[in-house]
């Protein structure tokens, strides 16, 4: 909470990341194109083509996302995310303050499992990691951001990383463009009143 209370500050900006796991469909007959005062008919039967798994970055206060689709979750695709973030989208920062969830392959470890010794130094220098607590995801604002992905854009069946790809390049350019941020209001004295079981008591 008190992370998301800094200030703007380019030279450390606070990122915000999350992942999720998404089926790939395809239609197991064609859709009934729509005709005047008649909407489109799609079959309920389905082909399930694989599974893929979507990562998306944001910077709150910067109203920035990035989402991008990969085969699979492991260590090696996370790093490879992490240096792009780093490299490409954030090449003139120092650092960035990165928020996320503690998933066993969101660790420092695993630049050292994709890269070499001195490119993983190089990145990890540059990261500030703050994880959201266990069974407290909710407090990523990236989940605020796949939840309006997942709302906007996957209703419906999607066949291959190719498609998903462009879709979700398509959302994630007109959601920048907008300039849509998150009004964040939980606080840390938010925390302390409605999380109090959570923290520890002393006895007198």
């Amino acid at each position: 909470m008190d992370v998301y209370r800094l200030p703007y500050d380019a030279d450390c900006p606070v990122i915000c990341m999350d992942e999720k796991p998404y089926q790939l469909l395809d239609e197991a007959r064609q859709p009934i194109p729509m005709k005047p005062a008649q909407p489109e008919r799609q079959d309920s039967e389905y082909v399930r083509v694989g599974t893929c798994s979507i990562f998306l970055f944001t910077e709150p206060l910067g109203s920035w996302r990035h989402v991008s689709v990969r085969e699979q979750r492991t260590r090696i695709e996370w790093a490879e995310q992490i240096r792009e973030l780093l490299d490409v989208h954030y090449k003139d920062a120092p650092k960035i303050r990165l928020v996320m969830d503690n998933l066993n392959t969101h660790a420092i470890a695993s630049l050292y499992q994709a890269f070499d010794p001195q490119t993983a130094r190089r990145l990890a220098k540059r990261i500030e990691v703050h994880y959201t607590p266990k069974h407290g995801s909710w407090l990523n604002m990236a989940e605020i951001e796949l939840s309006v992905l997942t709302s906007q854009c996957l209703g419906r069946r999607i066949p291959s990383i190719a498609d998903l790809t462009i879709e979700m390049s398509a959302w994630e350019q007109a959601r920048n463009l907008s300039q849509k941020g998150v009004d964040w209001q939980f606080t840390t004295e938010d925390a302390r009143i409605k999380l109090k079981r959570l923290y520890p008591r002393f006895k007198n």
